[in-house]
């Protein structure tokens, strides 16, 4: 599994208040959820996430086990996250919805060029390479799958 884009920093302790705001989450539109993803951050983020690579520090997905979070973040078109640590909710949603995950460390500048392979282990920011931690078989074909429940609908 392979993914590439421009980088757009955010922080450590990236809660999942900050990346889809509760007053959001009475619908279930994860388009609406798209459009004010990271909106407390910097309402402008949304509209620049397609096709981005989140960088973010350490313990990203903290707070509330919303899965809104991981789901609004693929719905804005983020081709992955890399972070040095996520907390262990956030991990399992994203996972289970699709969204490809790098667990390492590597300086964010915004706008860089970010490539990863998750089969191999390894992300690139303009050239500067981490080793990922790796992903178990089955997590990678749940992300190749598209999610969790596209996994088990091929697997029955």
């Amino acid at each position: 599994m392979y993914g590439e884009g421009r980088a757009i920093c955010v922080g450590r302790d990236m809660d999942t208040d900050r990346i889809i705001a509760g007053r959001y989450l009475r619908t279930k539109d994860k388009n609406l959820w798209a459009a004010h993803v990271f909106e407390d951050l910097d309402p402008t983020l949304a509209g620049r996430l397609r096709g981005t690579v989140v960088i973010a520090g350490a313990n990203m997905g903290c707070g509330s086990s919303r899965e809104q979070a991981a789901i609004a973040l693929k719905a804005a078109g983020v081709a992955g996250v890399i972070a040095p640590s996520f907390a262990r909710i956030f991990f399992r949603n994203a996972i289970n919805i699709g969204l490809p995950l790098v667990e390492c460390q590597v300086s964010c500048r915004e706008g860089a060029w970010v490539r990863f392979n998750l089969e191999e282990g390894w992300a690139d920011v303009n050239g500067q390479r981490c080793t990922a931690r790796p992903l178990s078989p089955r997590m990678l074909e749940i992300i190749k799958a598209g999610g969790l429940v596209a996994y088990w609908r091929n697997h029955r």
